[in-house]
């Protein structure tokens, strides 16, 4: 089916948003390695803040939620646009380590707000979720390839102070479009029961945060949750460390690039093919997301995921050809599992909660995902590269079992209606 009008706007914006939030967070490590040198510290503090607006990041998703119930999602992603860009401009302020800690903090604080507020206006006003969730995906993945190739490529003739204002550019001219964009943000739940937010809801208080948040962890919300969680646990403990392990086998050692791009090496460029067979394999999941129940694709994915994860020792004994294979179907499914996890969202939480569900949902997705980080580098440090991947794999696989539990339990919706049809007898 083709998008509508309303899809089709939704779309735009929300597409052009996610890959702003990208664009600045995959950024970010370029400029560690100038910060080191110009202000003469070491990699571990510089780590700690970089690590800072990372944890922000997951950590204020949640908040984030409950704000884009209370104002409206579109208030809420327009805030992240501003308050991002805003944040990258105040570096070129930075006189110290300190400063750039301080707008790396805001920049985190602000950019959590994205995730939970932007699907919550995908998942309520978009009729063909599917399709614009694989399309919304492709878009973050054009921001994870762009913000670090335009920041590098700027860095060769500016200043990194001049580059910050410069990436800050895109932020400042997304927010200009979304101010003059025009939608309806409940149009696909409007009709259903009249529950629907539309950010007008005063609700939220800390009672009812309680209130809410014990009513969607006492239904499938809990299993969906779990999902996202392990999601976050792989995804960051196979793409923080892949790009070292690549640079490190013996096989892509052998080719040295092209005097203009000596700085990189083979493994870099496998790992670009891997973000762009993220994009195809985004864009066929949220396909299929409107023709195989997303349960049932989680745990296809999660599957595939486990075996890949084991198939990296072999693969890295190969050839050139074999490894650049293994990049790209990991990259295909490690990136066609989140239209599943962000429609099993919209499929399991009811539309006047959503904000709170994608909160909860991108807390364990950034938050409790990158405690997988830490793991890998002692498996790295005190074991072996065939440890981290059997961890990755049992990981993959305990998200097929709990994928596997929402496939089998209650259908969508059941419990609502077995709550409500109680309720009636009762009274």
């Amino acid at each position: 089916m083709t998008l509508n009008d309303n899809d089709r706007s939704i779309a735009a914006f929300a597409m052009l948003a996610h890959a702003t939030v990208h664009w600045f967070e995959l950024a970010i490590p370029i400029f560690l390695v100038v910060w080191l040198e110009t202000f003469e510290i070491s990699i571990a503090a510089a780590g700690v803040v970089v690590a800072a607006g990372y944890l922000l990041f997951g950590v204020g998703a949640l908040p984030a939620g409950l704000l884009a119930d209370r104002y409206g999602p579109k208030r809420l992603v327009l805030a992240c646009l501003v308050g991002m860009s805003l944040s990258f401009a105040t570096l070129a302020l930075a006189t110290s380590i300190y400063a750039i800690a301080v707008s790396l903090i805001l920049w985190g604080i602000t950019a959590s707000v994205y995730h939970p507020a932007g699907l919550a206006l995908i998942s309520t006003g978009v009729e063909e979720r599917g399709t614009v969730f694989a399309w919304h995906g492709i878009a973050g993945n054009l921001g994870i390839a762009l913000g670090p190739f335009a920041a590098a490529t700027l860095l060769l003739a500016l200043d990194w102070r001049v580059v910050a204002v410069a990436l800050a550019i895109p932020g400042a001219l997304a927010t200009l479009y979304g101010l003059r964009a025009r939608f309806d943000p409940t149009a696909a739940v409007a009709d259903d029961d009249g529950s629907a937010t539309d950010g007008s809801s005063d609700a939220l208080s800390a009672g009812e945060f309680v209130s809410n948040s014990r009513t969607l962890f006492a239904g499938p919300f809990l299993l969906v949750f779990a999902v996202v969680t392990v999601v976050g646990l792989y995804y960051r403990g196979v793409l923080t460390y892949l790009p070292e392990l690549l640079n490190g086998l013996p096989a892509l050692a052998v080719i040295e690039p092209p005097a203009a791009l000596e700085e990189l090496s083979l493994g870099d460029y496998f790992y670009v093919a891997l973000l762009v067979a993220g994009m195809a394999g985004q864009y066929v999941a949220g396909k299929l997301t409107s023709r195989v129940s997303v349960a049932r694709g989680l745990v296809v994915v999660f599957v595939g995921l486990a075996i890949i994860a084991v198939a990296f020792v072999p693969v890295s004994a190969m050839g050139i050809a074999s490894i650049l294979l293994y990049c790209t179907v990991l990259g295909f499914a490690l990136f066609a599992i989140e239209p599943f996890y962000q429609e099993a969202v919209a499929v399991y939480t009811p539309p006047d909660g959503r904000g709170l569900s994608y909160g909860y949902t991108y807390l364990g997705m950034f938050g409790l995902g990158s405690l997988s980080i830490a793991l890998g580098g002692f498996l790295l440090d005190h074991a072996t590269m065939a440890a981290l991947f059997a961890t990755l794999a049992a990981i993959a696989l305990l998200g097929a079992g709990i994928a596997l539990k929402l496939l089998v339990g209650p259908a969508p919706g059941s419990e609502s209606a077995s709550t409500e049809s109680t309720a009636a007898a009762d009274d």
